[in-house]
């Protein structure tokens, strides 16, 4: 007899095994189907997609080891700590990230069986309609659900002429994998996996260069923040080169050459490892989409209204494979307001309040309007800006790089921007996140007592700025 659920979700990356946890909460009989064993030793599929597999947590295991191998050959000594020259088993920095991924992905398992959620594995494709809704072919079984929520992801983009064998050359996969720190590491990309993977290696000692197409460092992000960026991690000694236009590639057996052109000419430059990270693309191509009529659109992304919804009924779609930055916390946000809305409650997601991080040194956040974006639509603002320098905390911690900046509406004070660089950037980058959501004005922040010391008070400082009031600065 054919499996029937009320809800199938086709993916188990964050936006997919989120939305089949809180639907299955909602009293729906949920199921779940994924293909991708990424390393699993047995071959058998993981759940946790990229962000668990090869991206988000693998990366930032990493990047903390990496910190802490830093501090210890340079900070500690200032501080009157000695240890000696640091050495780095990177056999053992992997094992550890490999242990780590395994302990959470084994972890959404478990949180499948307490929620009832049925773990279906293989991939997942459209048939067609039958009697119960739609009929999936997961693996070689054929199932029935009366929703549908497409969560199949993206994988990286390569490159034509670029063969990526995650040895030599390498996508995400590969980064996080390297067996041994590279002489010289290239970075095809200044985006975040660009950017955390060369700080990984950099602070372990490789000679990185980075290669970037755009005239543009972080176009994205604020310029403030991105000239900052750029001036520390030069100091750090990534080598970052702009308006780069890649030509020939070659690897040979140890080493990749690459032959480029930039404001100075004709380039050639020999690295030890390549990775590659020119963005991503979704994937949509095994869906089987064409035999339900399922709008797929130009770029390869599942078409969806501002709710998730495809031009089929009872069919969503949530995450990397849809419009939208491709960020884990707003694939899960998207899962659960699509599970709340298929039980009839106000199911929400704000694409305005989704913020981005960069796990570098120091981090990198922001949430809203950058204002350059302010200053192109004409809207009228008023800015606070504190740097970290001024504040105890971070002193003390050594960490006073960077600085907050706030961006206000001249007219009614609500907060429109908020961008972070500095130590635990990730963090602090939340409290704009919540005061942006509920309508707040930079005039609530300034009100608000803040732990002292805490880093958490150049956010309150840079509020008060926004009114030229700053009390430390």
């Amino acid at each position: 007899m054919t499996k029937q659920f009320d809800v199938l979700v086709i993916g188990g990356g964050p936006g997919g095994y989120v939305a089949a946890i809180r639907a299955a909460q909602l009293g729906f009989n949920t199921a779940c189907a994924e293909s991708n064993p990424y390393a699993d030793p047995k071959g058998e599929p993981r759940l946790g997609g990229t962000c668990l597999n090869v991206g988000c947590i693998p990366s930032k295991a990493l990047l903390h080891t990496s910190h802490l191998f830093e501090e210890a050959g340079h900070a500690f000594e200032e501080q009157g700590i000695s240890v000696g020259t640091p050495k780095i088993d990177v056999g053992k920095m992997i094992a550890r990230k490999a242990k780590i991924v395994d302990q959470l992905t084994g972890g959404i398992k478990g949180l499948f069986k307490k929620n009832k959620v049925t773990f279906l594995p293989g991939h997942g494709s459209f048939v067609g309609q039958g009697g119960a809704g739609w009929q999936v072919k997961v693996g070689d079984e054929v199932v029935e659900a009366k929703q549908v929520i497409v969560a199949t992801g993206s994988t990286a983009r390569h490159l034509p002429g670029m063969p990526v064998d995650n040895k030599l050359i390498c996508d995400n996969i590969g980064a996080l994998d390297i067996d041994a720190v590279p002489k010289r590491l290239g970075l095809i990309g200044s985006g975040v996996i660009g950017l955390e993977m060369g700080s990984v290696w950099g602070r372990l000692g490789a000679q990185v260069t980075i290669l970037e197409a755009m005239d543009s460092f972080l176009a994205a992000a604020d310029q403030d923040l991105a000239k900052e960026a750029q001036k520390l991690f030069a100091k750090q000694g990534l080598d970052i080169k702009l308006s780069v236009k890649v030509g020939k590639v070659t690897a040979g057996k140890k080493s990749v050459t690459v032959e480029y052109e930039d404001k100075d000419g004709a380039q050639k430059a020999e690295f030890d490892r390549l990775i590659v990270s020119v963005g991503r693309i979704p994937n949509t191509a095994g869906l089987n989409a064409e035999a339900v009529g399922l709008t797929i659109d130009e770029r390869g992304f599942v078409a969806v209204d501002g709710h998730c919804k495809t031009n089929l009924p009872g069919v969503w779609a949530v995450g990397d494979v849809v419009r939208g930055p491709m960020l884990a916390h707003k694939a899960m946000e998207e899962g659960v307001m699509v599970a709340e809305l298929m039980a009839g409650q106000a199911g929400h997601c704000n694409f305005d309040t989704v913020p981005w991080v960069i796990y570098t040194s120091p981090e990198i956040a922001w949430v809203g309007k950058t204002e350059q974006q302010l200053k192109a639509d004409g809207v009228a603002y008023r800015a606070g800006k504190i740097p970290f320098m001024a504040n105890g905390r971070a002193l003390g911690s050594g960490t006073p790089a960077g600085f907050v900046k706030m961006l206000a509406d001249a007219n009614t004070d609500r907060i429109l921007g908020v961008h972070i660089i500095g130590s635990n950037a990730s963090e602090l980058i939340s409290e704009a996140v919540v005061a942006m959501e509920f309508g707040g004005a930079s005039e609530d922040l300034a009100r608000i007592c803040h732990a002292h010391p805490t880093l958490s008070e150049v956010v309150h400082e840079a509020a008060l700025a926004v009114d030229k009031r700053p009390l430390h600065f």
